[in-house]
């Protein structure tokens, strides 16, 4: 660990919860290298270290080991996880199709000091920040860290959302990590919208942290809280800008985005084609951080500047700061296709850095593109829509792979296109406005389908949830033939629904079944 950071484990609490057998187990060893200790009903006890792990004998678990875990700590919530009282330590259980507990992860928390110290700058400000990246990264340590430092340092009026007692640690008292801050717990997951609402509303805070922002209704109460003059401080699911960009659940937190058709003159003035892709709205973040690693980011300070270069198909650069073995931070400005390679090799020279400029990100980092197969048009012309309009679509020569045929009403009429694909748009003649015209409204239906598929399945879970739970519970808001496939599918499997408030906020309220 660098000498800069400390680091609080609480590990006499952990150990104290294990079985004895593990105690003697872990007599002797370097417990910062501690991961985690795994209990499943029949097998060996596991041991993990950051290097590697150690089986406890050859003797199974028995349900008396996990008895004596589960009997030490809290109580497990709906998502079956349990801590240590006023630890970062968390117990996560398997049960069986009866609902007993017969599997335990139970993981060492620790608390890390001095991890923004390489963006401090930009949380003493007062801007709202979002930041992104990979499991493991550190994001929750740093949002527990931006609690501590605003509210103890600069006296501010802090107020954690905590949805898991990720933030602030299990039971009533949080973690001293969060210094000053205050903690409201979140009862259930699909509810943190709600409570990031009453935080506001009841407690007048001036920055609220938050932990994984993931659906639209939390968007649309981080743009609320935004709007009211209260900084905010919040991750949200993504690795980059670009994942927020092209995620229709999240694209509101960077404004929005839409396809504007321009007059005839206003594209001639831009000198671009009459579709174009704009910003709907402000960003509700200020500044964007992208965590590559511990000690590297990539920060876009003026978020709105970076969309509307995106959209625009322009280059997008970012500083990248880094802080070295010694201790001291290097910085530079980075195009933003180079931001893995930039982590890599921040202290290469400029020029042998230049020659990573047309590499792409790795795939896992985007979302699933449209394969699109162009029969009968000028594959210039649909390379140069994709390239200038961002679209989440790529092109394929492979016919078993694709997923969309573009072509002319000539090769049409000329039995060019494969007849066995998928979907099929035709235009009417090969000219580059016509093409990407086309394009354009493809990516569209693709989002809406991607909206109508994410809305079907929260339909399914949570009418699982009111089944079993015998609650009524409220979907997201959605528009009204949205709504009417939501009903409809409701209607099939026997629950009654209504629809509640107002646009454009209206949503489907699914009602318990009745007991006879």
């Amino acid at each position: 660990m660098d000498e800069r950071e400390q680091v609080t484990s609480d590990i006499e609490e952990f150990i104290a919860v294990l079985p004895e057998r593990v105690k003697a187990l872990l007599e002797g060893r370097d417990l910062d290298e501690l991961i985690e200790v795994v209990v499943d009903v029949g097998r060996p006890i596991e041991v993990r270290f950051t290097e590697g792990f150690e089986m406890e004998g050859n003797t199974p678990a028995l349900r008396a080991d996990i008895e004596h875990v589960t009997s030490r700590i809290s109580d497990f919530d709906r998502d079956n996880r349990a801590g240590i009282e006023a630890t970062l330590h968390r117990i996560s259980a398997i049960r069986n199709r009866h609902g007993e507990v017969v599997g335990l992860t139970c993981r060492v928390g620790r608390a890390v000091f001095g991890t923004i110290d390489i963006i401090r700058d930009i949380v003493e400000i007062g801007q709202n920040i979002m930041l992104l990246g990979g499991p493991g990264v550190g994001k929750t340590t740093r949002l527990r860290e931006m609690a501590r430092v605003l509210a103890g340092e600069f006296d501010k009026r802090v107020v954690v959302v905590d949805t898991n007692n990720e933030i602030g640690g299990d039971g009533d008292v949080p973690h001293p990590a969060i210094g000053r801050a205050r903690r409201m717990q979140v009862p259930h997951d699909r509810e943190q919208y709600q409570v990031m609402i009453e935080a506001v509303e009841n407690h007048m805070p001036e920055v609220i942290v938050i932990d994984e922002i993931g659906t639209e209704a939390e968007a649309a109460a981080a743009r609320t809280i935004a709007e009211r003059g209260v900084q905010l401080i919040a991750t949200a699911h993504g690795n980059s800008l670009d994942n927020l960009m092209s995620n229709p659940t999240l694209e509101d937190l960077v404004g929005g985005i839409q396809a504007v058709t321009l007059g005839d003159d206003e594209a001639k003035r831009r000198g671009t084609q009459k579709t174009v892709l704009e910003r709907k709205a402000p960003p509700t973040f200020d500044v964007v951080i992208e965590i590559i690693d511990m000690d590297v980011v990539a920060i876009h300070h003026d978020v709105a500047d970076a969309v509307d270069t995106v959209l625009l198909g322009r280059p997008v650069t970012a500083e990248i700061r880094e802080i070295g073995e010694d201790g001291k931070m290097v910085t530079r400005e980075q195009s933003i296709a180079h931001f893995e390679h930039a982590a890599k090799r921040i202290d290469a020279e400029p020029d042998e850095v230049d020659t990573l400029e047309l590499e792409l990100r790795q795939a896992e980092d985007r979302p699933r593109l449209l394969r699109v197969l162009p029969v009968g048009v000028s594959r210039e012309h649909v390379e140069r829509a994709l390239r200038e309009l961002r679209l989440p679509i790529t092109l394929t020569d492979d016919r078993d792979e694709t997923d969309v045929v573009i072509t002319s009403e000539w090769a049409a009429e000329q039995g060019l296109a494969p007849q066995d694909v998928v979907a099929a748009v035709t235009v009417r003649s090969d000219t580059y406005t016509q093409v990407a015209d086309a394009l354009t409204e493809l990516a569209n239906a693709d989002r809406d389908a991607a909206r109508e598929e994410f809305a079907l399945r929260e339909v399914d879970e949570a009418a699982e949830r009111v089944i079993v739970e015998h609650v009524p519970i409220e979907l997201l808001p959605q528009g009204a033939y949205i709504r009417r496939l939501q009903v409809e599918l409701l209607e099939r499997r026997n629950l009654k629904s209504k629809i509640v408030g107002d646009y454009p906020r209206r949503r489907v309220r699914i009602l318990p079944p009745r007991t006879t």
